[in-house]
């Protein structure tokens, strides 16, 4: 068995083939198409990358390759989410986030937007709950890798 089957199975991507059958039958139709479609050329310098990766950490390539692309994908995932609550966001609520993260007090906020402290703080306390954080640190630290330098 290859190290990407291996990989894949151990990501639930494909389905484990009951011992001693190889042929695909009709109940479970991704069992062998989905190693083709889920593929990964990796080149030289990153499959020597991960071998050595593996040495270090002292665990086989295709559990390192699997922990790897499973962080991946959930990283994918978190960004993805953020994204669509930001889309979610009214244009108010995104310039509240924006200065928010840019390190604006509540009362920068509100003389900036000429809106009173607490309409400020209902934006906040929204926007926390909307990305599922507690406090303006998190939602900084979460949103950190994003540019708001137009809001500047």
């Amino acid at each position: 068995m290859s190290w990407l089957r291996t990989l894949l199975e151990n990501l639930g991507l494909i389905d484990q083939p009951p011992p001693g059958k190889r042929k695909r039958s009709r109940s479970t139709p991704r069992q062998y198409r989905s190693e083709r479609a889920y593929q990964v050329e990796v080149d030289a310098n990153l499959h020597a990358w991960l071998e050595e990766l593996a040495e270090q950490e002292q665990l086989p390539v295709d559990e390192v390759a699997s922990g790897l692309i499973q962080q991946a994908l959930q990283e994918r995932q978190s960004a993805t989410a953020r994204l669509q609550s930001w889309k979610q966001l009214s244009p108010r609520q995104q310039e509240v986030a924006a200065l928010v993260c840019l390190g604006y007090t509540n009362q920068q906020i509100a003389v900036r937007l000429h809106i009173s402290a607490e309409t400020v703080k209902t934006h906040i306390r929204n926007l926390l709950q909307r990305f599922g954080v507690r406090t303006k640190l998190e939602l900084r630290q979460m949103l950190s890798d994003w540019d708001f330098s137009a809001w500047k």
